[in-house]
């Protein structure tokens, strides 16, 4: 038999080959990849949102909240969730309508370091100030012949947990404020208004050079 009768090697299966095996493992490498990427993204977990705006330092009850399904990956640990309302829960923080609540968000009773306190306001309160704003309250002493001094401000951002802009038992236009104020700043308010200070609620994004005396 010669050279040219010798029986030619038979081809090697296509599935044998190393580059065909490892286009394989990364077609489904990205497969599985993609799969965990979107399953990750369908996976939500019930956490706590606010129904109303809820100001630092008030309770908190159930009916407050309402319960949603959100996709938040790793930071879901940071929002709180249905169990983790406990009795007598407060806010430490407002809480705006609307917006998950943070875990940090919600304390006891006895972490409060907050109060409220109603002033009436010797200028008018414009509108935008409602439930939830922020605002300074400024106050003008007065000497003895009666004439104001160069106001102050007395407490600075402070948030507004209620406005009230009924009409005075005289008729004449009043406006009461409800404040959430740091309870270190008590004294200084209720001081000031027993002496018959001037006080002013004006809000934080207006102008800085107080109200007029």
């Amino acid at each position: 038999m010669t050279s040219l009768d010798a029986p030619r090697p038979r081809p090697r299966a296509f599935w044998s080959d190393l580059r065909f095996l490892l286009g394989i493992a990364l077609i489904a490498a990205s497969i599985a990849g993609v799969w965990l990427v979107v399953a990750a993204a369908r996976h939500t977990e019930p956490v706590l949102a606010a129904t109303r705006t809820i100001v630092a330092g008030e309770s908190v009850a159930s009916s407050d909240l309402r319960v949603v399904d959100v996709a938040l990956g790793p930071a879901s640990d940071a929002y709180a969730r249905p169990a983790t309302l406990a009795p007598g829960a407060i806010a430490t923080r407002t809480i705006s309508r609307g917006e998950l609540v943070p875990t940090g968000a919600l304390g006891s009773a006895g972490q409060a370091q907050t109060t409220t306190v109603v002033l009436s306001s010797a200028v008018d309160v414009p509108a935008v100030v409602e439930r939830g704003s922020v605002v300074d309250v400024w106050a003008a002493d007065r000497v003895e012949r009666g004439e104001p001094v160069t106001p102050r401000i007395l407490v600075a951002a402070v948030t507004v947990a209620s406005v009230d802009r009924r009409s005075s038992a005289l008729g004449s236009p009043g406006t009461s404020v409800e404040v959430v104020i740091p309870q270190a700043d008590v004294a200084a308010v209720l001081a000031a208004v027993t002496g018959e200070a001037s006080v002013s609620v004006v809000p934080t994004t207006g102008p800085t050079t107080g109200p007029t005396p």
